[in-house]
């Protein structure tokens, strides 16, 4: 069971915001682009990359996620305090 992972996520007002951007993913845009253009998260200047962080870093929702998929896997929409997020689970260990 991974203890840290590694992820990049876009943070937007609403469920239909984050649905439209995992389609735009689907269709072959580029997560980075998209989270510098539409995320609400400072980490939008590194295209949503949040680096590595532990279990209990972050809100519980987003935890639970990040801890519960695979390398690779793109996660979404998931509902925290802080609005709707499109996840991009970089790595795990």
């Amino acid at each position: 069971m991974a203890s840290k992972a590694n992820a990049a996520h876009i943070l937007v007002g609403s469920e239909k915001d984050a649905n439209g951007i995992m389609t735009r993913i689907g269709k072959g845009e580029e997560f980075a682009a998209l989270a510098k253009r539409f995320s609400k998260c400072p980490s939008k200047n590194k295209g949503g990359d949040l680096g590595w962080f532990g279990r209990g870093d972050m809100v519980p929702e987003f935890d639970e996620a990040v801890f519960s998929a695979k390398k690779g896997d793109l996660l979404g929409p998931i509902r925290t305090q802080f609005g709707w997020h499109v996840i991009l689970v970089k790595d795990l260990k």
